[in-house]
C-alpha cells in the first residue's frame, strides 16, 4: 500500500470516527431536553376500566415531574392488539407511550395473530400496579362459600356459569384456572368489559363473577357482591377476610391482572431512564399508592428490570394455561 493510500484510509476513518462524534454532540442535548413537547400515554382499553383509571391517577404527577402536559389517549379495541400495535409502530421517541393490562403477555398465545412481539417490540417502563382477581357471587345465591360453589358446582355439573370481562383476560384465565384445579364444570360467559360482566350479576343473568378487584370494588365494598376467593398470592388489603385460592389448598392458580407502562422498542436508553426514574418515584409516594388502592390495585414500582422479568415468566405461563384450556379468538 502505497504512503498515500494509506494516509488517505487514516483521513477517512478520522473523519468518520469525527462525524460519529459530532452526532452524537448534536443528539445528547436533544435527549438532555427530553421532553420538549407533550408526551401521550395511549391505553389501548375504553375510558373507565381499571387501566384507563391508572393511567389517568398517573397522568398528573407525571406532567408535574416532566414538566410536560401528559395526554391520556384512548385507543381500543380487538381485546388490546390495536392500542399495542399502533404503540409498536410508533416514533421510539419517548412521545408515544402504551399503558395497558395483562393482555400484553396473553393475547399473543390467545389469537392467531397480533400486530406486535411483547419481546421484540416494546421497552418496558415500569409496572404500575396489580389486582387480584376476585371470585364471586350475589349475597343471595345461597353460596357461602368457595368450598360450597365447588362442592355445589361438582354435584350440577351443568347448572353453573361465570361472566368475565371477555375471552382471553386474566380473569376469564383465572376462572378456567379454578375449573382447571378443582374440576368443575362453570360455563364461561364472557362480556364486552367488566361493566357489562358486574351488571350481568346484578340482574341475575349469571350465577358467578371472575373479574379484577377494582372493577368490582364499589360492589364488594357496598355489600352487593360477596367474595369468595381472590386469586393473588396475598391478601388484598381490602379484603383481609377473604381467602386466596392458596389459602384454600388449590395450588397453581395464582392470578392478577397487571398495569404496565412500555415503550417503543428502540427508545433511547436515556429516555427510558429518565421514564422509569420519574414514575418509579410517583409510584412510591404514599398519596399515589393511597389513589391506587382505592382504585382497587397495588401500586407495583418495579422499574423497567422487574416487568421485563414478569413479561418474560407470564408469556409462557399463559400460553400453556389458554393451551390446557382449549381458549381460542379468532
Amino acid at each position: 500500500m502505497s504512503p498515500q493510500s494509506h494516509f488517505g484510509r487514516r483521513a477517512f476513518f478520522a473523519a468518520g470516527a469525527a462525524a460519529s462524534v459530532s452526532g452524537a454532540l448534536r443528539l445528547q442535548p436533544a435527549m438532555a431536553a427530553y421532553p420538549e413537547r407533550p408526551v401521550t400515554l395511549l391505553v389501548c382499553f375504553p375510558p373507565g376500566g381499571a387501566t384507563d383509571v391508572l393511567a389517568r391517577l398517573l397522568g398528573p404527577p407525571l406532567s408535574e415531574a416532566l414538566g410536560r402536559p401528559v395526554v391520556i389517549e384512548n385507543r381500543a379495541g380487538a381485546g388490546g392488539n390495536i392500542g399495542m400495535g399502533a404503540v409498536a409502530r410508533a416514533q421510539a421517541d419517548g412521545y408515544t407511550l402504551l399503558v395497558t393490562s395483562s393482555v400484553f403477555v396473553v393475547n399473543p398465545s390467545l389469537y392467531r395473530s397480533v400486530p406486535y412481539d411483547p419481546i421484540r417490540d416494546f421497552q418496558p417502563i415500569s409496572t404500575l400496579g396489580a389486582s387480584p382477581n376476585v371470585i364471586a357471587v350475589l349475597p343471595s345465591s345461597g353460596i357461602d362459600s368457595l368450598q360450597d360453589l365447588i362442592a355445589q358446582a361438582k354435584a350440577h355439573p351443568d347448572r353453573f356459569n361465570y361472566a368475565s370481562p371477555g375471552i382471553g383476560t386474566t380473569p376469564h384465565l383465572a376462572g378456567e384456572l379454578l375449573k382447571l384445579r378443582t374440576s368443575i364444570g362453570m360455563q364461561h360467559v364472557p362480556f364486552s368489559g367488566a361493566g357489562p360482566a358486574t351488571q350481568a350479576l346484578l340482574a341475575g343473568a349469571v350465577h358467578v363473577i371472575s373479574a379484577a378487584q377494582g372493577s368490582i370494588a364499589p360492589q364488594l365494598k357496598s355489600g352487593a357482591f360477596r367474595a369468595l376467593a381472590q386469586t393473588g398470592s396475598a391478601r388484598a388489603l381490602d379484603l383481609p377476610d377473604t381467602p386466596t385460592l392458596q389459602d384454600l389448598g388449590i395450588r397453581d392458580a395464582n392470578s392478577e391482572t397487571f398495569l404496565a407502562l412500555f415503550a417503543p422498542a428502540g427508545t433511547a436508553s436515556v429516555i427510558v431512564d429518565k421514564l422509569a426514574a420519574e414514575v418509579v418515584s410517583i409510584l412510591k409516594r404514599p398519596d399515589t399508592q393511597e389513589r391506587y388502592r382505592q382504585a382497587g390495585a397495588l401500586a407495583i414500582a418495579d422499574g423497567p428490570e422487574g416487568l421485563k422479568a414478569r413479561v418474560a415468566r407470564e408469556v409462557p405461563m399463559w400460553r400453556e394455561v389458554i393451551r390446557e384450556a382449549r381458549i381460542a379468538v379468532e
